[in-house]
């Protein structure tokens, strides 16, 4: 591809035209002959230190901040085009979705604290029971229409991202769903794809380690709403969520039409709930009238995340009908409020991804009015991340379960004790039990019939970080082995 369409908007020296560009990274270590390589300067590494490597190895032309062009001309001399941009992550990311160019036609995507996972899951379940082939991106990685998954960041880098879009929409996907972090978002790797219709959860304390306040931290979810999403696409919101007032007023600011749910929505009105089995009966009033829906999921934070998916799909033009008739179908996504297993007396054991304040309280509460016994909780938070979410973890478990047992959850490079500590100031009452295993293992031993254990932090993690080392471990696994040995006691 030439480098002055790729380039667009930026200024690309007359010597560059026609240039070809074969490929695109930020990693200097991936740079083959005739690519462009992104020098990012970031918080602790300087990427235009690594600009010679790039134009040793092959590279047609470096991008880096505006600041930063002399710096990197008189490093690599004459071997390579150098191009500044105000902000260049935004350039390599359009730079990135101008390279693969296809999209699937309609993409939604949806950011917030919680509920990401779960309303992209849902959300490609719907479309896909409308009869569009469809996929979801985000925390479980890849999720094409046969099912298969892989991958697993929440929002991949750009060149990822959109050669990841691009082989989707070569295999015949024409609807994505896909999640927005704050990372994403603040980074500008979501720029350049090409949405429909964007969604708002809710608002939480999380990734309080790299945002400085909660301030910042929203404000770059509503990214997604102020500059990503395009003239002309939908807002989906539940109003009655805390912070969803921000998202109206940046939607109200640029004329941005909306599709709000709930029980204070408007498009899609929640007018009633009852349990229902193993799921919840809903009322919902459209504006094609009204629908009675049996979900098949339980916790009042998946009929939000339900519905919001819901908004998505009636967003893309997916009929109300066809959209009312999946929600009946919907499965939970693999790690959110996942039974695990039954012991021999009765219990069950749920696992749960869990690892927020708010996470946590809201899938305790869903459990609580199903177990006629007893509700434990195994809880833990990781290491080098926000310290001080983790009292508010603890008192998060202390405030709904009987017992809770504090344990490790990727304690990474610090004291695991520490950590348990800090968790524990928020449950005093609660058992210590630092290896993993051992403390699913005896969470698994009290129960009873009617009691339920909720295994939260990990979901469908399948290791646990300990220093550098990601050491093998599911929470899955540790709970049928659990309920295996205690079957044979």
């Amino acid at each position: 591809m030439d480098l002055d369409y790729l380039a667009a908007g930026l200024s690309v020296p007359d010597t560059a035209k026609g240039l070809k560009i074969t490929g695109l990274t930020a990693d200097s270590r991936k740079v083959r002959p005739g690519f462009l390589f992104a020098a990012f300067k970031g918080a602790s590494v300087d990427g235009t230190k690594f600009a010679p490597d790039a134009a040793t190895a092959g590279a047609n032309a470096i991008l880096c901040a505006d600041d930063a062009v002399e710096t990197v001309r008189a490093a690599c001399g004459d071997k390579v085009i150098v191009i500044g941009a105000a902000e260049p992550r935004r350039a390599f990311a359009r730079m990135a979705a101008r390279f693969y160019g296809a999209q699937p036609d309609t993409i939604v995507a949806v950011t917030g604290t919680a509920g990401k996972t779960s309303v992209a899951h849902f959300a490609r379940q719907i479309f896909q029971a409308a009869g569009h082939p469809a996929a979801s991106l985000g925390t479980l990685g890849i999720v094409k229409p046969g099912g298969e998954s892989y991958g697993g960041l929440t929002t991949p880098d750009p060149v990822l991202l959109h050669e990841q879009l691009a082989l989707l929409e070569d295999e015949g996907v024409n609807h994505a769903a896909m999640e927005a972090s704050s990372h994403g978002l603040d980074q500008y790797r979501l720029d350049g794809v090409r949405l429909t219709a964007a969604a708002f959860t809710n608002l939480g304390r999380d990734h309080m380690d790299y945002h400085p306040t909660i301030e910042d931290y929203l404000r770059a979810k509503l990214r997604l709403f102020s500059e990503l999403l395009p003239a002309g696409g939908t807002v989906v919101v539940d109003p009655g969520e805390k912070y969803a007032d921000r998202v109206l007023a940046v939607a109200q600011k640029r004329g941005l039409p909306v599709l709000s749910v709930g029980e204070t929505g408007k498009d899609l009105k929640l007018t009633g709930l009852k349990p229902s089995g193993a799921g919840q009966e809903l009322t919902l009033q459209t504006a094609r009238g009204e629908y009675r829906v049996t979900l098949p999921l339980i916790g009042r934070f998946q009929v939000s995340n339900a519905l919001i998916a819901a908004g998505l799909a009636m967003a893309s033009g997916i009929d109300t009908g066809a959209v009312m008739r999946a929600l009946e179908n919907l499965k939970g996504a693999p790690g959110r409020l996942e039974l695990a297993g039954k012991t021999g007396q009765g219990g069950l054991v749920f696992v749960d991804y869990a690892h927020k304040p708010d996470a946590l309280d809201n899938a305790l509460a869903a459990l609580k009015p199903f177990a006629s016994g007893k509700l434990s909780v195994i809880v833990g938070a990781g290491g080098d991340r926000d310290p001080g979410k983790r009292e508010l973890m603890g008192a998060a478990a202390a405030r709904h379960a009987d017992l809770v047992i504090v344990t490790d959850d990727n304690p990474r490079s610090e004291d695991p004790a520490t950590i348990r500590k800090a968790v524990l100031s928020g449950a005093p009452e609660a058992l210590e039990i630092g290896d993993r295993y051992e403390a699913i293992a005896e969470g698994v031993r009290r129960l009873k019939q009617g009691d339920i254990l909720c295994v939260a932090g990990k979901g469908h993690e399948t290791g646990q970080i300990v220093g550098d080392t990601v050491i093998p471990f599911s929470d899955h696994d540790a709970v049928k082995r659990a309920i295996s040995l205690e079957g044979n006691t």
